[in-house]
């Protein structure tokens, strides 16, 4: 199939399918035209692509198990857990940064109030 093919069913721009491509996480055949052919499993590799960029990984992440999870179950490729940890780490560490930013700008609004609350009496 042709790469708009591709990206028709897939619902991906052609520009995301030939990032995919530059990053290694996607190989077509190039035909002596310099078309670019896809197997029919490509379509389940781009979705798959999707599933774990949804889930906030890099490309370069997802090109460390795609090989493997294409293949087998996830649950029986070993690159797969350590990366999901980390990134669990990295959105805990996100949220608590956030959390402190939101408590912040309460106390500032709150300070703000009673400063106004003050002049107007």
């Amino acid at each position: 199939m042709k790469i708009g093919e591709l990206a028709a069913r897939t619902g991906v721009s052609l520009r995301s399918l030939r990032y995919y491509e530059e990053q290694g996480l996607l190989t077509p055949i190039r035909l002596e035209n310099g078309y670019r052919e896809y197997s029919p499993l490509a379509e389940e590799q781009v979705q798959t692509i999707q599933l774990y960029l949804q889930l906030g990984l890099t490309t370069d992440q997802i090109a460390g198990f795609l090989h493997c999870v294409l293949k087998n179950k996830e649950a029986f490729c070993k690159e797969v857990l350590p990366i999901y940890r980390e990134k669990l780490g990295e959105i805990e560490t996100q949220i608590q940064l956030l959390s402190n930013i939101k408590r912040n700008l309460e106390d500032r609004i709150q300070s703000i109030l009673e400063e106004q609350k003050e002049t107007e009496e």
